[in-house]
C-alpha cells in the first residue's frame, strides 16, 4: 500500500496456543507489511468474542469454527451473519480427567483402564462408561464434564468420545462450559471431573499433576478444524481488501509457525503475560507434539465447506437448530472459500480443487490435488471409523445416527 494510510482493525483473541497464528502475523511485523495497523486485543471467554463482534467492539477475531455458523443461525443469543475467511489450526484439543476419576476408572475398568498411556494411548470411552453405570447404580451424581463453549468443536468431540461407548450425552453425564483459562482452577477445585479444551490448558493440568489426558482431538478426529477467523458478514462486505490482508498476513504467520526450528521462539512469545501468559515450558511441551498443532501445511487455512456442513448436521443432531433443507447453502455463506482463494491467489498458495471432501474418508496420509502442486495431507478419520459426506445427506445422517447410539 506504499505510504497510503494503513488499514486499522482490531482483532480479538482468547488466551490459547492456537492464537499463535495472529499473534506472529503482528509480531513478524506481517500485519503491517500488509498495509494493516492492527489492535490485538486479549479476551476472556468466547461469549466475549461473539458478543464484541457481533456489536462492531471487534473487527475480527479468533473464533471457534462453529461460531459463525452458530451466530448466522440465530441459535446462540445474538442473530448476526458472520463469516470464517480462513481456517487458523487443525487439531490441537485433548479430553483431560481428574485424578480422582482416573482412580475410579481404574477401580471400575481395570481391564481397559490399565497400561502405559505416556505412549499417546488414547484411553477407551468405554473404561469412563463403566465408572458411568457404576455411579448409577450406587445412585451416585453423575460426572460433570466441561467444553469451552456450546458451540465448539469441543463439545462436539466430546460428544463423539462419549458415545463411541455408549454414553449418552444428554442423559449420562453432565455436560457445562468453561472457558479455557479456568478449566484447570475448576478441574483442581473439584468443580468439574473432566474437559475438553485446547492447549496449554491440558499440558497445564499434567504439569501441575492434577490431571491426565485420556484423548486428544487427533484421536476423535484428525486433522479436524479448531479455530477459523471470523467477522461479521456486514463487515466483510464493507472491507473486502482489508480482510484479504488480514488472511495473507495470518497465512503467512503460519507458515512461519509450521517451520520446526521457530517452535520455541512461539513458545516464548506466546508465555508472555499479554499473551496466553503460561510458562514458556508448558507450551512448548505442546508444539512438540507431532502433528498436534498444525497451523498452514496441509492447506491447513483453507475453511472447507463440508467442515461447516458437518458442523451444522452436528448441530442438528444434538438438537441445538432443527435440520435444515438449506444447510448447504448456509455452509457456503458461511465458510467463505472465495475470500481465501483470493488472498491464496495473491500469495501463490495451493488450494483444493473443490470446496468440499468426504470426511473421515482417509485413515492414513494421502495426496489432495490443487490448482498447482499435489499436497501431502495426514489422515482425517474419525473415532468411531464413520464417514461424512457432504453430497449425501441422507446417508451421512444415519450412519452418524447408527455409530452415536449403537453399542
Amino acid at each position: 500500500m506504499g505510504h497510503l494510510e494503513r488499514a486499522k482493525v482490531t482483532v480479538g483473541f482468547i488466551p490459547l496456543v492456537d492464537c499463535a497464528p495472529i499473534v506472529f502475523a503482528d509480531v513478524l511485523g506481517l500485519f503491517e507489511r500488509h498495509g494493516l495497523d492492527v489492535e490485538l486485543r486479549r479476551e476472556a471467554s468466547w461469549a466475549n468474542i461473539r458478543d464484541k463482534v457481533a456489536l462492531g467492539l471487534l473487527d475480527a477475531a479468533h473464533m471457534l469454527s462453529p461460531m459463525p455458523l452458530a451466530t448466522t443461525l440465530g441459535i446462540d443469543s445474538v442473530n448476526v451473519p458472520m463469516v470464517a475467511a480462513m481456517t487458523l489450526q487443525l487439531n490441537g484439543n485433548s479430553i483431560t480427567l481428574s485424578n480422582a476419576l482416573w482412580r475410579e476408572i481404574e477401580e471400575a475398568a481395570p481391564d481397559i483402564a490399565g497400561g502405559d498411556r505416556a505412549a499417546g494411548v488414547p484411553l477407551d470411552a468405554h473404561a469412563l462408561a463403566a465408572v458411568v453405570r457404576r455411579r448409577a447404580g450406587l445412585g451416585q451424581p453423575p460426572l460433570t464434564l466441561a467444553s469451552v463453549f456450546t458451540y465448539s468443536s469441543h463439545n462436539y468431540l466430546l460428544r463423539l468420545w462419549l458415545t463411541s461407548a455408549g454414553i449418552d450425552p444428554d442423559r449420562d453425564v453432565r455436560l457445562t462450559v468453561v472457558p479455557p483459562p479456568h478449566m484447570v482452577a475448576h478441574l483442581s477445585g473439584g468443580a468439574i471431573d473432566g474437559y475438553c479444551v485446547g492447549e496449554p490448558w491440558s499440558q497445564q493440568a499434567v504439569v501441575h499433576g492434577i490431571g491426565r489426558i485420556a484423548a486428544t482431538s487427533m484421536h476423535i478426529w484428525a486433522s479436524m478444524p479448531e479455530k477459523v477467523l471470523g467477522t461479521t458478514e456486514a463487515w466483510a462486505q464493507r472491507n473486502p481488501k482489508t480482510l484479504i490482508a488480514l488472511v495473507k498476513a495470518i497465512a503467512e504467520a503460519g507458515a512461519w509457525l509450521d517451520e520446526p526450528g521457530n517452535r520455541a521462539e512461539a513458545a516464548r512469545v506466546l508465555s508472555s503475560p499479554r499473551y496466553v501468559n503460561v510458562p514458556a515450558d508448558v507450551i512448548a511441551k505442546s508444539l512438540a507434539l507431532p502433528d498436534f498443532h498444525v497451523f498452514h501445511r496441509q492447506v491447513a487455512n483453507f475453511p472447507w465447506r463440508s467442515h461447516a456442513d458437518w458442523f451444522l448436521a452436528q448441530m442438528a443432531q444434538w438438537g441445538q437448530a432443527a435440520p435444515r433443507a438449506d444447510r448447504r447453502a448456509i455452509a457456503d455463506r458461511v465458510f467463505r472459500t472465495d475470500i481465501y482463494r483470493a488472498a491464496a491467489s495473491e500469495l501463490g498458495l495451493p488450494c483444493p480443487l473443490g470446496d468440499r471432501k468426504v470426511e473421515g474418508a482417509h485413515g492414513d496420509p494421502w495426496i489432495l490435488a490443487t490448482n498447482g502442486a499435489p499436497v501431502a495431507m495426514a489422515p482425517d478419520r474419525f473415532l468411531d471409523r464413520s464417514t461424512f459426506d457432504p453430497d449425501d445427506e441422507t446417508a451421512t445422517t444415519l450412519k452418524q445416527q447408527e455409530s452415536n447410539h449403537g453399542d
